[in-house]
Protein backbone atom coordinates (compact mmCIF):
# COMPACT_ATOMS: atom_id res chain seq x y z
CA UNK A 1 0.00 0.00 0.00
CA UNK A 2 2.89 2.42 0.89
CA UNK A 3 3.88 2.16 -2.76
CA UNK A 4 1.00 3.15 -4.56
CA UNK A 5 0.82 6.22 -2.09
CA UNK A 6 4.51 7.00 -3.19
CA UNK A 7 3.73 6.85 -6.76
CA UNK A 8 0.52 8.79 -6.74
CA UNK A 9 2.39 11.36 -4.74
CA UNK A 10 4.76 12.19 -7.56
CA UNK A 11 2.00 11.79 -10.56
CA UNK A 12 2.34 14.70 -12.59
CA UNK A 13 6.16 16.26 -11.37
CA UNK A 14 7.84 15.23 -14.82
CA UNK A 15 5.22 18.10 -16.48
CA UNK A 16 7.31 21.03 -15.57
CA UNK A 17 10.80 19.43 -17.15
CA UNK A 18 9.14 18.52 -20.03
CA UNK A 19 7.57 22.33 -20.46
CA UNK A 20 11.18 23.37 -19.67
CA UNK A 21 12.70 21.26 -22.11
CA UNK A 22 10.47 22.39 -25.00
CA UNK A 23 11.03 25.34 -23.93
CA UNK A 24 14.52 25.53 -24.02
CA UNK A 25 14.21 23.70 -27.80
CA UNK A 26 12.62 26.16 -29.28
CA UNK A 27 14.63 28.99 -27.73
CA UNK A 28 17.41 27.62 -29.78
CA UNK A 29 15.53 27.07 -32.73
CA UNK A 30 14.18 30.60 -32.36
CA UNK A 31 17.85 31.68 -31.81
CA UNK A 32 19.62 29.61 -35.07
CA UNK A 33 16.36 31.31 -37.40
CA UNK A 34 17.94 34.45 -35.72
CA UNK A 35 21.87 33.96 -36.17
CA UNK A 36 20.72 32.83 -39.85
CA UNK A 37 19.17 36.00 -40.63
CA UNK A 38 22.26 37.88 -39.56
CA UNK A 39 24.30 36.12 -40.83
CA UNK A 40 22.89 36.85 -44.13
CA UNK A 41 22.25 40.67 -44.06
CA UNK A 42 25.95 40.53 -43.24
CA UNK A 43 26.63 38.76 -46.17
CA UNK A 44 24.30 41.02 -48.18
CA UNK A 45 26.11 44.47 -46.76
CA UNK A 46 29.62 42.70 -47.66
CA UNK A 47 28.75 42.22 -51.46
CA UNK A 48 27.26 45.54 -51.72
CA UNK A 49 30.36 47.04 -49.90
CA UNK A 50 32.70 44.70 -52.34
CA UNK A 51 30.91 46.32 -55.22
CA UNK A 52 31.22 49.31 -54.42
CA UNK A 53 34.99 48.88 -53.76
CA UNK A 54 35.78 47.45 -56.92
CA UNK A 55 33.55 50.35 -58.80
CA UNK A 56 35.79 52.68 -56.29
CA UNK A 57 39.04 50.97 -57.64
CA UNK A 58 38.52 51.48 -61.00
CA UNK A 59 37.87 55.26 -60.97
CA UNK A 60 40.79 56.05 -62.10
CA UNK A 61 42.11 60.33 -61.19
CA UNK A 62 42.12 60.78 -65.54
CA UNK A 63 44.13 64.20 -65.10
CA UNK A 64 46.56 62.54 -63.52
CA UNK A 65 46.86 59.96 -66.34
CA UNK A 66 46.74 62.52 -68.70
CA UNK A 67 49.01 64.63 -67.52
CA UNK A 68 51.76 62.62 -66.00
CA UNK A 69 50.88 58.97 -67.14
CA UNK A 70 50.67 56.11 -65.03
CA UNK A 71 53.95 55.79 -62.46
CA UNK A 72 54.86 52.52 -61.37
CA UNK A 73 51.82 50.36 -63.06
CA UNK A 74 49.00 51.24 -60.94
CA UNK A 75 46.20 53.60 -61.68
CA UNK A 76 46.08 56.53 -59.41
CA UNK A 77 42.72 57.49 -57.58
CA UNK A 78 41.86 60.06 -55.64
CA UNK A 79 39.51 60.42 -52.58
CA UNK A 80 36.77 62.19 -54.58
CA UNK A 81 36.81 60.17 -57.28
CA UNK A 82 36.80 56.87 -54.84
CA UNK A 83 33.77 58.42 -53.11
CA UNK A 84 32.08 59.35 -56.28
CA UNK A 85 32.30 56.00 -57.80
CA UNK A 86 30.94 54.66 -54.26
CA UNK A 87 27.84 56.67 -54.68
CA UNK A 88 27.45 55.97 -58.01
CA UNK A 89 27.64 52.23 -57.28
CA UNK A 90 25.59 52.50 -54.63
CA UNK A 91 22.87 54.68 -56.34
CA UNK A 92 22.28 52.11 -58.82
CA UNK A 93 22.42 48.77 -57.10
CA UNK A 94 19.33 49.92 -55.41
CA UNK A 95 20.45 48.64 -51.71
CA UNK A 96 20.32 51.21 -48.80
CA UNK A 97 23.15 51.92 -45.86
CA UNK A 98 22.43 53.67 -43.27
CA UNK A 99 26.29 54.96 -43.79
CA UNK A 100 29.78 54.69 -45.73
CA UNK A 101 33.00 55.59 -46.43
CA UNK A 102 35.29 55.36 -49.02
CA UNK A 103 39.34 55.96 -48.43
CA UNK A 104 42.51 55.82 -50.75
CA UNK A 105 46.08 55.69 -50.72
CA UNK A 106 45.98 56.41 -54.53
CA UNK A 107 46.44 52.90 -55.29
CA UNK A 108 43.96 51.12 -52.92
CA UNK A 109 40.38 52.07 -52.10
CA UNK A 110 38.91 50.91 -48.71
CA UNK A 111 35.49 51.41 -48.37
CA UNK A 112 33.01 50.90 -44.69
CA UNK A 113 29.40 50.28 -45.56
CA UNK A 114 26.63 50.42 -41.87
CA UNK A 115 23.23 49.29 -42.36
CA UNK A 116 20.94 48.76 -38.87
CA UNK A 117 18.56 45.69 -40.12
CA UNK A 118 15.89 44.22 -38.64
CA UNK A 119 16.28 40.43 -37.80
CA UNK A 120 13.62 37.44 -37.71
CA UNK A 121 12.40 37.04 -33.89
CA UNK A 122 14.47 40.63 -33.27
CA UNK A 123 11.75 41.43 -30.70
CA UNK A 124 13.05 38.55 -28.38
CA UNK A 125 16.64 38.74 -28.80
CA UNK A 126 17.74 42.46 -29.36
CA UNK A 127 14.46 43.87 -27.38
CA UNK A 128 13.31 45.08 -30.53
CA UNK A 129 16.63 47.37 -32.00
CA UNK A 130 17.66 46.77 -35.09
CA UNK A 131 21.28 44.93 -35.29
CA UNK A 132 23.89 46.88 -37.27
CA UNK A 133 26.03 45.41 -40.08
CA UNK A 134 29.24 46.55 -40.94
CA UNK A 135 31.56 45.82 -43.83
CA UNK A 136 34.76 46.63 -44.89
CA UNK A 137 35.87 45.96 -48.49
CA UNK A 138 39.50 46.77 -50.15
CA UNK A 139 40.23 46.69 -53.51
CA UNK A 140 43.55 48.02 -55.31
CA UNK A 141 43.56 49.73 -58.72
CA UNK A 142 44.19 47.54 -61.71
CA UNK A 143 47.76 47.33 -63.05
CA UNK A 144 49.11 48.15 -66.19
CA UNK A 145 51.05 44.93 -67.63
Amino acid sequence: MRETDRSTSERGSSLPLVLVCWLVAALMALGAVAASDAFLEQQEVQAVCDAAALAAANQADEAVVYTAGIDGGALPLTRAGAQAAVADSLATGGDELDSWSAETDGTEVTVRCTRQVDIAFGWLFLGGRPLERTAVAGARAPTVP
